[in-house]
């Protein structure tokens, strides 16, 4: 067998993670929340609203927004304060 060449080096501990600060789907958010209607029909053009209640759902608690709720009926997504 073939000899590997390798470094091993001493770290202090492991650097953090790191996250995208925002999202293609906040400023979807941000109007909503801005708005005054309670309920709202949402839809992005190419995705379906499964998906879209994901994206938002991760959103929502990524950014901690207490009352906001998304949901999906008969393939249309929906958020509602």
């Amino acid at each position: 067998m073939g000899e590997v060449s390798f470094n091993l080096t001493p770290v202090a501990e492991k650097p953090s993670r790191r996250y995208r600060k925002g999202s293609k789907y906040d400023p979807i958010l941000d109007a909503f929340t801005a708005g005054e209607a309670r309920l709202v029909e949402v839809s992005v053009e190419g995705k379906e609203a499964n998906y879209l209640r994901i994206q938002l759902n991760m959103r929502i608690d990524a950014r901690n927004l207490r009352g906001v709720k998304v949901s999906v009926v008969n393939n249309v997504a929906y958020l509602e304060k």
